[in-house]
């Protein structure tokens, strides 16, 4: 008997598909064998100026392997994962194959059912502080995926990580080829149109437009300007994250390690965004790693607050992240 029919696997498929990926692009696929699933990179979804060595498009798929890992869990039919199992393909991220059968725990209840409502909030946050044990409960869910996750305090500490973004920003920004290919993941047009989008960030989603002297400066996605009494979070809480090394299985994992500490604080009631620009540019990923003191580069810039709620960015039908036995390369 198979491990999963065909319906049960589209059904754990969609949950996967609902994690992040820079500029939604999301790349990945994924295959059903008698008695494995595998998760693969699409290249054909691989940013070829923003993502050049794949790292982004590696850590949405491991986003994407921890929400089927719950999918999985929450049905009693979880799964063995091998992060790259076969070096001759490229493509293949992870191989999952059935556990023993057993009831799924209560944070994994909690973290499944946070999937559907885990999105970027790119709006501005309210002045309220991120609880003391909250903070602790991200922590711990990086520790969960063998990553760790650095929450920064004080001001000084705050400036310096936001002055590294800013560098980074500085960089692409000055890239035409960076430009014109963020561009082409916008969905302008009416609401209508946005509305039928199934990839990329729809101008809705994607944020009021930039100011010049934000602390954190966010990619311009086409949004319409922040009336003047609105103003981003004077003290906003950030964070970075990364793992045990850069090799492509570490990235597989901190995309893990991502998407659990991101379901952990939507289960929070706290919104979230990211600022990937500084592990975009690797002399500044390098200058984040030092300031941190940290062996490991850094994988993610994260940005933690209670905000009010913003729109979701789309995804694309379940139909087309499946392929066949005939189709992974």
């Amino acid at each position: 008997m198979a491990w999963l029919d065909h319906a049960a696997f589209v059904a754990v498929v969609e949950a996967a598909t609902r994690a992040p990926s820079m500029l939604n692009t999301q790349p990945w696929r994924f295959r059903l064998g008698r008695d494995q699933i595998d998760v693969l990179v699409d290249p054909q979804r691989r940013l070829a100026r923003a993502d050049p060595t794949g790292v982004a498009a590696r850590i949405a798929c491991g986003a994407a392997l921890l929400n089927l890992r719950l999918a999985l869990a929450v049905r009693g039919t979880p799964g063995i994962v091998r992060l790259q199992p076969d070096r001759t393909d490229p493509y293949l991220v992870a191989r999952l194959t059935p556990d023993t059968p057993c009831a799924p725990t209560p944070v994994e209840v909690r973290l499944y059912r946070a999937i559907p409502a885990r999105h970027s909030n790119r709006t501005p946050f309210l002045d309220q502080p991120v609880p003391v044990t909250a903070r602790g409960d991200l922590i711990a869910a990086a520790r969960a995926e063998d990553a760790w996750l650095d929450l920064l305090i004080g001001p000084a500490a705050v400036e310096a990580t936001a002055g590294l973004v800013r560098a980074a920003h500085e960089v692409l920004e000055r890239d035409a080829g960076y430009r014109a290919e963020l561009s082409t993941w916008v969905r302008a047009g009416t609401p209508a149109t946005q509305l039928a989008a199934v990839d990329g960030v729809p101008v809705g989603a994607g944020g009021p437009a930039p100011r010049p002297y934000e602390l954190l400066p966010r990619r311009d996605f086409g949004g319409e300007e922040l009336p003047s009494h609105r103003q981003f979070e004077r003290d906003p809480l950030i964070a970075v994250l990364g793992g045990n090394g850069d090799w492509p299985a570490d990235q597989i994992q901190a995309g893990q390690a991502l998407q659990r500490v991101w379901l952990t604080a939507t289960d929070l009631g706290l919104a979230a965004s990211l600022f990937s620009q500084p592990i975009e540019v690797p002399s500044v990923r390098e200058q984040l790693r030092l300031a941190l003191g940290r062996h490991a580069a850094p994988q993610m810039v994260m940005r933690f607050g209670y905000a009010v709620p913003a729109p979701a960015s789309p995804r694309r039908p379940v139909t087309d992240v499946i392929v066949g036995d005939r189709e992974s390369g």
